[in-house]
């Protein structure tokens, strides 16, 4: 059975879960189980987020008192400790209530050991002051957002249940309904049908309306939860060059592998067995001069075919036509050796770097390997442009269709190649084709 999995789980296309989500959005959202996490949230906030602009302003003003002395470099740095503590705790609720993942901040890393190098690194880190301001600015959206999610829900569930509980204030309570207004000689009630009704109908308007304005309230706190909680740019931008520089770092090691396999099991015992046959052919040339020949020509042969595989080799490791021609007469070479008829149309100015020159040429040839084996196409093409400062490559056939870049599969690992460089890959390819990958990598001149 297919499944579609929503923001917080997942729903069935067939039976009760299936009817159920094709109940329009509007009227779903006041009793789906969103709207209370984010509701839940938003009442948790108040309570704790008091807690933490008492803990990091008490904390912050008596560190700040007491910096005349050596007593507040302590008292400040483990203000700060504090204030990631509770950043952590943060996270974890916006995780299970909102279904935010942020990423943990980097760890304090003291220059040394003992307590000074530990306070020394505290009062260094920016995550942790980040940390501190979301515990002092937090409290006065968590008083507006709080009031803002009570007053609609209760005014909303209220005014619309208001038929149901409107006949038990005349009995209980003695009134005649509800009471707009009240002095010594009026007193205005609802308590009349169209008035109920009209009750009834504004508490209906209130009830649809609070899902959105608690999920626009909480979205504000996604926000900031993001981007005071979170890592910072620097941060991420590090942790993903070293991702990336992982990624280039066992390509290379996978390139040297490849080779050294294709020249070990290739041209090299091709070579090999050319000596040997040379050798038998000296050992022959006077007892029989005609095998001798013989063998010198099928030794001839062999040479032949293992320059031709050094030369597709060499092609594999950076082509010549390349470095002298480049993109255009490279990428028409590879069209042309592809058992699929291919079009080739580059549209470039200037030549980009010979790094990003070589990874586009790879990737195209790649990409065209993929059209030949598996794709089952008439006919492919291949387009070169420049957009700003980026190079895009746009590889297409009318073949089956189907590529996946799932993990696994030799797109995910010409994706991971790209990525390395700030590049993406884009596969379009339904069931029964056409294929369309594009490919777009920084253009570095």
């Amino acid at each position: 059975m297919a499944t579609q999995f929503g923001e917080y789980g997942a729903y069935g296309d067939s039976g009760s879960g299936g009817r159920w989500r094709r109940v329009p959005s509007v009227l779903r959202a006041p009793v789906e189980a969103r709207l209370w996490r984010e509701f839940a949230f938003v009442l948790l906030s108040l309570p704790i987020s008091i807690v933490l602009f008492t803990y990091a302003v008490v904390t912050l003003s008596l560190a700040a008192g007491l910096l005349v002395t050596f007593l507040g470099v302590p008292v400040l740095a483990a203000g700060l400790a504090g204030c990631r503590g509770f950043g952590t705790l943060e996270r974890a609720r916006a995780r299970a209530l909102l279904g935010l993942e942020v990423p943990a901040p980097e760890p304090l890393r003291p220059r040394g050991r003992g307590a000074m190098a530990w306070m020394g690194a505290a009062l260094k880190s920016g995550a942790a002051w980040r940390q501190a301001l979301y515990s002092v600015v937090h409290l006065p959206w968590a008083v507006f957002s709080f009031s803002v999610s009570v007053a609609f829900w209760t005014y909303g569930w209220a005014l619309l249940t208001y038929p149901l509980w409107f006949w038990v204030f005349p009995l209980y309570g003695g009134q005649g309904g509800l009471q707009l207004y009240g002095d010594e000689q009026h007193r205005i009630y609802l308590d009349n049908p169209f008035e109920i009704t009209v009750t009834a109908l504004v508490g209906l308007m209130f009830t649809l309306a609070t899902p959105w304005i608690v999920r626009a309230l909480t979205t504000v706190d996604r926000v900031v939860v993001r981007g005071l909680l979170g890592r910072s740019r620097l941060v991420s931008r590090v942790v993903e060059l070293e991702s990336d520089r992982g990624v280039v770092v066992d390509t290379a090691a996978a390139d040297l592998r490849r080779i050294e396999r294709d020249l070990h099991d290739g041209a090299q015992a091709r070579l090999v067995a050319l000596a040997m046959d040379l050798g038998l052919a000296k050992e022959k040339l006077r007892e029989d001069p005609r095998a001798a020949a013989r063998m010198v020509d099928e030794a001839h042969g062999e040479v032949k075919t293992a320059l031709r595989e050094l030369r597709d080799l060499a092609r594999g490791i950076h082509p010549a036509v390349l470095t002298d021609r480049g993109l255009d007469a490279a990428l028409s070479a590879v069209a042309s050796r592809c058992t699929v008829p291919v079009r080739v149309e580059v549209d470039l100015d200037a030549r980009p770097a010979a790094a990003i020159e070589g990874i586009a040429y790879f990737t195209v040839s790649e990409l065209l390997q993929n059209v030949a084996k598996h794709s089952g196409a008439r006919a492919a093409s291949v387009d070169v442009w420049r957009v700003e400062d980026r190079l895009m490559l746009q590889v297409a056939d009318d073949g089956v269709g189907g590529a996946d870049a799932a993990g696994g599969s030799g797109l995910a690992g010409l994706a991971g190649r790209l990525d390395a460089v700030d590049g993406v890959l884009v596969v379009d390819s339904p069931a029964g084709g056409p294929t369309r990958i594009t490919a777009e990598l920084p253009w570095r001149a």
